[in-house]
C-alpha cells in the first residue's frame, strides 16, 4: 500500500511556473463517474468508473499534456515568443495547443490528416490555430512525417513538442490524472483500462498507480487491426510507435473493432447520458470485458472527449 509521501507526490516544477491565465487553471480535476446501466449483469462486487475528461476547458484529456509540454518548454527556454508551436495531431491535442496558445499569446500551427472530422478543424480554427492538411490515406503517421519535414527545413521558426516522444506528455498524467483517480476511488482501484494513441494517458497513469499499489492491473486498448479506424487510437503493430510507449508497463490488452466502439458510444449517450467520442466507446467496451471476468474489483477507464466532435460522422443518427 502507498505511503503518505507517495500519495502526496506533486509536480516538482509547479512552483517555477508563472501564474496561469484563469482558463488554464481549470485544466484537470475532472469528475470520476460510476457507470450504472451498461454494467448490467456484472457480479455484485464489481464496479466500473470513468474519468470524464471532456470537462477540461478544451474538451478533452489532451488539454493536460498540451499545457505541461508548453509550460515545460517555456521553463527550458525552448519556446520563446518568436516561435510558433507546431505538431501533428488527429485533433484533440491540437485543440489543446490552440487553447493554451490563445491564452498565452503563441501562434499555433497544426498538421492533421485531411479527413479528421469537420468539428475538430472548426474548433482548432476558432482558437486561432493555422491548419495544414496531410494525405488522408497516410493517416496520423503521414501528419507526423510532414511536420518533421517542415521543422527540419525551418527549425528557427518552430517549437515542436512532438507529443509522441515527449516525456512531459505522460508526466502530465503521472502528476495529475493518476493522483486524482487514486483519491477519487479512495485507493480502491484494482484495474485501470485505457485506449492507446500517443500512449501518454496510459503510461503516466499506469506508472503512478503501480507506485501507489503494485497489485493494480494495467490494461491497454487498441484497434483490432490496422483496418479498424477508431479516431485517436493507434494499432501499434502497424503504426509509428511513440517513443514514450513501453509495452512492458501493461499487464494485458483488449482489441476492439470500430463497430464495437461506435455501438458503445451510442449506448453510453442513450443509457448513461454520457455523450462521448469513439475512443471512449472503445475504452468502455474493453473495461466491461475486463469487469465481466471479475468476482470483485473496481475498474477505472478514461473517456477522452465528448461526442460533439463526431456528430458529422453520422454514428449517432
Amino acid at each position: 500500500m502507498a505511503t503518505k509521501a507517495q500519495i502526496l507526490t506533486v509536480d516538482p516544477d509547479r512552483w517555477r511556473h508563472p501564474p496561469r491565465p484563469p482558463i488554464l487553471r481549470q485544466i484537470g480535476n475532472t469528475p470520476l463517474l460510476k457507470l450504472e446501466h451498461v454494467t448490467a449483469g456484472l457480479r455484485p462486487g464489481v464496479e466500473v468508473y470513468a474519468k470524464a475528461e471532456w470537462f477540461n476547458p478544451g474538451g478533452s484529456v489532451k488539454d493536460r499534456p498540451a499545457l505541461r509540454m508548453i509550460e515545460q518548454a517555456e521553463l527550458r527556454g525552448e519556446l520563446t515568443p518568436g516561435k510558433a508551436i507546431i505538431d501533428a495531431t488527429s485533433g484533440n491535442t491540437g485543440i489543446g495547443y490552440a487553447l493554451v496558445g490563445a491564452a498565452k499569446g503563441y501562434r499555433v500551427v497544426l498538421v492533421m490528416p485531411e479527413n479528421v472530422t469537420s468539428e475538430r478543424k472548426q474548433l482548432a480554427r476558432a482558437y486561432g490555430a493555422e491548419l495544414i492538411f496531410s494525405d488522408p490515406l497516410e493517416g496520423q503517421d503521414g501528419a507526423i512525417r510532414l511536420v518533421r519535414e517542415m521543422v527540419a527545413a525551418h527549425p528557427e521558426r518552430y517549437y515542436y513538442p512532438n507529443q509522441y516522444d515527449n516525456d512531459d506528455n505522460w508526466k502530465a498524467h503521472y502528476y495529475g490524472t493518476a493522483n486524482e483517480i487514486w483519491h477519487q476511488t479512495r485507493g480502491r482501484i484494482t484495474h485501470f483500462v485505457a485506449a492507446i494513441g500517443t500512449s501518454g494517458t496510459f503510461m503516466g497513469i499506469s506508472r503512478r498507480l503501480r507506485e501507489l499499489n503494485p497489485n493494480v492491473r494495467l490494461i491497454t486498448v487498441e484497434p483490432a487491426d490496422e483496418l479498424q479506424n477508431i479516431e485517436g487510437m493507434k494499432h501499434m503493430a502497424t503504426a509509428i510507435v511513440p517513443k514514450i510507449y513501453d509495452p512492458a508497463q501493461k499487464d494485458g490488452e483488449v482489441l476492439v473493432h470500430a463497430e464495437q466502439a461506435h455501438d458503445m458510444a451510442r449506448r453510453l449517450v442513450r443509457e448513461e447520458g454520457l455523450f462521448v467520442g469513439l475512443s471512449a466507446g472503445a475504452a468502455v467496451h474493453a473495461a466491461l470485458q475486463v469487469a465481466r471476468r471479475l468476482d470483485h474489483g473496481l475498474v477505472v477507464t478514461v473517456l477522452p472527449d465528448s461526442g460533439a466532435k463526431y456528430v458529422s460522422l453520422g454514428i449517432f443518427d
